[in-house]
């Protein structure tokens, strides 16, 4: 394991925010925290990143393991230019590669922008200059603190594709917190944490399966007879409507096809992590 916690804890007096940690995340692999807010995601990145101590418990790295960190607030100066930013925020280490800004300047796409003052970049461009001045050290791990947020769906995706190549082609493990459970669709490992405590662990498929069945519809042509040809128990009415909570689309595929002469629609809704979510930590707005 690249990173292991045991029993991690932090507490304000009698407030417990995080109560008995067990996180492991694998060498190059991408690990997402969720939770609703003041699950204890932030303080759990804090901790990770030893921006915060520890009330107690452990957090052990693999020997040499060098980390990035991009933050929900940008730490960077408006007022200079994108490589004037990198320049003296790559002066704070001991070794960076004389030729590592050109590359990351290069690899995150920002040639064309390379001159202008960071405060007049748009979100999408920021972010990128963000995450380029993350990897300045060459980290095993980059922690990403909601890096999306604010941005639009367009700009999301394109920051997603450059993080998965990242991941992909140099082995680079990430650790995400965000509120768009989507971009946690393709995390090797999901924990979704409440008050403190793990309360699932999965990869994303695997906490999909368990906790955000398929639903399928049906309009019945003929309700009696659909009914009558149907077991028992395996659907509920609404309006006129049956509905079936499945756990694959080929249990749906079947019903439809042995049925299709009584049916006059149906819609079919795979399982979302926004659905386990809410199965996990209850509608109620925090």
């Amino acid at each position: 394991m690249l990173l292991t916690t045991k029993k991690l804890t932090k507490a304000y007096g009698s407030h417990v925010v995080v109560n008995g940690l067990d996180l492991d995340v694998e060498r190059g692999s991408f690990t997402a925290i969720l939770g609703p807010n003041g699950a204890g995601k932030s303080t759990t990145m804090s901790m990770l990143t030893g921006n915060l101590r520890p009330s107690s418990g452990t957090i052990t790295y693999a020997s040499g393991t060098k980390i990035g960190i991009v933050f929900q607030a940008s730490v960077l100066d408006g007022n200079l230019s994108v490589r004037e930013n990198l320049v003296i925020r790559a002066k704070q280490y001991k070794h960076v590669e004389p030729d590592k800004i050109d590359q990351l300047i290069e690899q995150l796409g920002l040639t064309a922008f390379t001159t202008q003052r960071y405060q007049t970049l748009s979100g999408g461009q920021k972010r990128r200059v963000d995450i380029a001045r993350a990897l300045l050290n060459a980290p095993d791990i980059l922690y990403l603190d909601e890096p999306t947020t604010g941005l639009d769906i367009q700009t999301r995706h394109a920051i997603w594709a450059l993080l998965h190549n990242l991941q992909t082609q140099h082995q680079l493990t990430i650790v995400l917190t965000t509120h768009y459970l989507d971009e946690a669709d393709s995390a090797d490992s999901v924990f979704v944490i409440d008050h403190g405590h793990v309360i699932a662990h999965g990869n994303a498929a695997s906490i999909k399966a368990a906790y955000a069945p398929d639903q399928l519809r049906i309009t019945p042509a003929n309700t009696e007879q659909l009914s009558s040809r149907l077991r028992s128990g395996t659907f509920k009415v609404d309006n006129g409507d049956f509905i079936f909570e499945l756990r694959t689309a080929q249990a749906a595929l079947k019903i439809l096809t042995d049925n299709q002469d009584l049916i006059q629609n149906f819609q079919f809704h795979p399982g979302t992590m926004d659905d386990a979510f809410i199965a996990l930590t209850g509608e109620e707005v925090r």
